[in-house]
């Protein structure tokens, strides 16, 4: 496989990247980020694993990313996708490892944030030839199957003519992602299956467009639960895959899964599911916990600290402790680590396609 130069990959740079995950089995992390600090973590760990990398905004992460004070929200979700991606672009090749840049869930009252943004990579390609992200999602799996294929049929006519890649959702992944969600019962798994014949649709709209992605629902939920409580059928993307080669003649495992929810799987769990043609696995509510844990023990080592400026007792300056930097870079090497460990995990450490 090639070598890609580091930083953002696009177009069919993009397309090398997910080739080759599929050719050696492993996939790669997809990390949500919700400002420099998570961003630049979630680089960094991926450097450390000698990994690429995925990073994802979800609508929350974009307009937190361009900060609270902005009360327009729909403006604040467009510029702090787009601030997030330049922030990306530009230090990106710094860390020496091919990064996918990504929007995750948009369900239907989402789709003008997702048009919003493809407006901003239009005008990118048009003056510097490459788009600003690499892919957007658009998670319309509560609508029928007609209204959701038809509307990612219209968005990736977009997206193809930019050299841009459409990720979608057939059947219905439970829990909640950032106020996206649906009202199947995590407990009800029956409701919780994609049926190879909505894959195979969606392959026979979609793939004379452009590239597509496919984030189905096999038992994932988005969340950490109680072991037992989810039931995964990694199996249905097997079944998905051999269904549409059957029928088309096509090479082993046409289609690129996702695997949405991944947090709290089993290795071996997770295993399986790469070993179906899965590329990319969402890695949020476990990033979230791995940055926010070092808050509570750094005010617990330095109780006095976040209380004054100076010690009451002997004038000794706390500047040193509460300084923002000091305890904010200890939730950026937490999360670092324990994206290292979503990469052992998927098979991706040391083999990022990045030129050295």
């Amino acid at each position: 496989m090639k070598k890609l130069k580091p930083g953002v990959v696009t177009g069919s740079d993009y397309l090398t990247l997910v080739k080759n995950c599929k050719a050696q089995g492993f996939a790669l992390p997809a990390i949500n980020v919700t400002s420099t600090n998570t961003l630049n973590a979630a680089l960094e760990g991926a450097m450390l694993s000698k990994s690429d990398i995925i990073i994802q905004l979800s609508n929350g992460g974009a307009q937190f990313f361009a900060g609270k004070g902005i009360k327009d929200v729909d403006e604040a979700r467009v510029i702090g996708a787009v601030s997030a991606a330049r922030h990306a672009h530009t230090i990106a090749k710094a860390y020496g490892i091919c990064v996918v840049l990504h929007t995750d869930h948009a369900n239907k009252g989402l789709i003008p944030w997702v048009e919003s943004m493809i407006d901003a990579s239009e005008d990118e390609f048009n003056t510097t030839g490459k788009p600003l992200f690499s892919s957007h999602m658009l998670d319309l799996s509560e609508e029928p199957i007609e209204e959701n294929l038809a509307e990612c049929e219209r968005l990736l006519k977009r997206l193809a003519k930019i050299d841009m890649s459409l990720e979608i959702e057939l059947g219905v992944t439970g829990g909640e992602e950032d106020g996206v969600g649906s009202d199947v019962d995590v407990m009800d798994n029956s409701k919780l299956y994609t049926q190879p014949e909505e894959v195979l649709q969606a392959y026979e709209r979609l793939s004379p467009i452009g590239h597509f992605s496919v984030a189905a629902a096999f038992g994932n939920v988005h969340g950490v639960y109680k072991p037992g409580n989810v039931q995964l059928r990694p199996e249905i993307l097997q079944a998905s895959q051999k269904h549409v080669q059957s029928i088309y003649d096509t090479k082993e495992k046409p289609l690129d899964f996702v695997f949405h929810g991944g947090s709290g799987s089993s290795a071996e769990e997770i295993a399986e599911a790469v070993s179906y043609g899965v590329f990319k696995m969402n890695v949020d509510t476990d990033t979230q916990f791995a940055f926010s844990k070092p808050v509570g023990d750094y005010v617990e080592a330095n109780p006095k600290a976040f209380k004054y400026q100076i010690d009451p007792e002997d004038g000794t300056p706390f500047k040193k402790q509460y300084d923002p930097r000091a305890w904010l870079r200890e939730c950026e090497k937490s999360m670092a680590e324990r994206i290292q460990q979503a990469c052992n995990e998927l098979g991706a450490t040391g083999k990022s396609i990045a030129e050295a």
